[in-house]
């Protein structure tokens, strides 16, 4: 058996950076070619560690910097005018965009649209909590208020 470390996540045999047992036709004919692995020896095995601590540092720090970020958005209030009827209906609606635009403006950040969770549409003038999902995997709920635009 030859003794290799995986560069990419191999189904039913493991994830990246682990030292696996293969056959050495096995690593010499499919995982090498395809870029899936490498022979282990010391210096690659050191390096296999070393690029995991990183990337486990790495990922600390990301979900660090996403609670800050999300402590700092449930702070944050929005006021979005938009125009409405007498009876407070909007005519339209707000969307993730129009919020997405409204946070970037209050906090100078960036937030995809996408990760902005609705469960209906904003047609109403009204206070509202909208919730963020954040690339940490944090979540910040932002006090949303929809005034009539005069």
């Amino acid at each position: 058996m030859a003794q290799a470390i995986l560069l990419k996540d191999v189904e039913d045999l493991g994830q990246a950076g682990e030292a696996v047992d293969v056959s050495p036709g096995y690593l010499r004919n499919y995982l090498q070619p395809r870029k899936l692995a490498q022979p282990a020896t010391a210096a690659s095995l050191e390096d296999a560690r070393r690029r995991q601590e990183a990337a486990e540092r790495a990922a600390k720090e990301a979900a660090e910097r996403a609670g800050e970020t999300a402590a700092l958005l449930s702070k944050t209030v929005l006021t979005i005018q938009h125009r409405a009827g007498e009876d407070g209906k909007l005519y339209g609606s707000v969307t993730t965009k129009e919020i997405a635009d409204a946070i970037s403006e209050a906090r100078g950040l960036r937030i995809d649209r996408k990760k902005i969770q609705l469960d209906d549409p904003i047609r109403e003038v009204g206070t509202y909590m909208v919730d963020v999902e954040l690339s940490g995997g944090a979540t910040a709920r932002i006090k949303t208020i929809v005034a009539e635009e005069k």
